[in-house]
């Protein structure tokens, strides 16, 4: 079987060591390529990437592109604190190749998401989002909450209060979705336990990618889902 080959961008950040580490216990795949923060991009190494995963930065962003469409191959980011301008870059680079962006690489909360749609017969109900992350954790809300509260609020039909952000210790992560009328309380919950579930998602979702032809923005839903 041949094994797809992956670019891993920000490898020596939290996540990019546990996306290696993951991808090293996975038959399927290897890392042939790293790009570091400083490292000048070798294009004889890059074109013979399958798939990019980026979970590096903002500002790093725009040269990951650069480099997947010189190379017509896919990326994976799950990068988050994005500018509207960011996030056009990879609608932009959507239209060449495939990008499958996530604020959150959990196929559990891809599974949350989903059910959100089902708050659509009690949109009569009061609505908050609670997200809990480590104290490093910078973007407040998270990624996460911001894409929850875009479901929730399309399921809806109506503005909500804008997610609780709590930040301590070393949270990986955890995300309720609270509805509330005068005679009860429903709670949907999803709990990270540790960094690897990312890392699994992230490479999960590129072995996927790596098999579509058309270009498009992909979302983490399509993995599990189909688009």
């Amino acid at each position: 079987m041949k094994k797809i080959k992956i670019g891993l961008v920000g490898a020596n950040g939290r996540m990019g060591r546990e996306i290696a580490e993951v991808i090293n216990n996975n038959g399927s795949c290897d890392v042939v390529y790293t790009l570091g923060r400083d490292k000048k991009v070798d294009h004889d190494h890059a074109s013979k990437v399958d798939v990019w995963i980026d979970f590096s930065s903002p500002e790093a962003l725009s040269d990951v592109l650069k480099i997947a469409e010189r190379h017509k191959k896919p990326v994976v980011c799950g990068t988050t604190g994005f500018t509207t301008k960011e996030k056009n870059q990879l609608v932009k680079a959507s239209k060449n190749i495939p990008v499958l962006w996530a604020s959150n690489m959990s196929m559990g909360v891809a599974v949350l998401n989903e059910a959100l749609k089902m708050f659509s017969s009690v949109s009569n109900f009061d609505f908050q989002i609670e997200e809990f992350h480590h104290i490093r954790k910078k973007d407040k809300p998270s990624g996460t909450a911001i894409t929850l509260q875009e479901n929730l609020e399309k399921a809806v039909g109506k503005k909500c209060p804008e997610p609780l952000a709590i930040r301590g210790g070393g949270i990986f992560g955890i995300h309720k979705v609270h509805a509330m009328s005068d005679e009860e309380v429903i709670t949907f919950e999803h709990s990270a336990l540790n960094r690897t579930v990312f890392a699994k998602g992230a490479v999960t979702a590129a072995l996927w990618l790596a098999k579509q032809k058309k270009p498009g923005l992909y979302q983490i839903r399509d993995v599990l889902f189909g688009k």
